[in-house]
């Protein structure tokens, strides 16, 4: 877990700020990429304490190998403590890329 603590650290990540963040690994040509990641700001809207980090995979290939990232787009959810609460490789479909955050945040009303 150390591995993982300091790979997003090395990235910027500070999950302390948000209840629920979420890192996305994408890169420029991937369609499901796109795909979740306006997905994920369309959550955004509605769940405040949601925070979502882009990273693209190709600028940060030390951190790919780091985390074994080894497909695009790649999502980890981290807690506010920076503890690996979940992960997900491939494109999820929109169903399940809403489950996974409202489990760990809630909807503003």
């Amino acid at each position: 877990m150390a591995a993982d603590t300091a790979a997003f650290e090395r990235l910027g990540v500070c999950p302390g700020d948000a209840e629920l963040t979420v890192v996305q690994f994408s890169t420029a040509f991937c369609g499901p990429c796109r795909a979740t990641k306006a997905r994920l700001a369309q959550l955004q809207t509605t769940r405040p304490d949601l925070a979502v980090v882009q990273v693209d995979a190709e600028s940060h290939l030390d951190e790919v190998r780091a985390l074994d990232v080894r497909r695009t787009p790649t999502l980890f959810y981290l807690d506010r403590s920076g503890a690996v609460v979940g992960r997900s490789s491939g494109a999820p479909r929109p169903d399940e890329l809403t489950a996974l955050v409202d489990a760990h945040v809630g909807v503003a009303r």
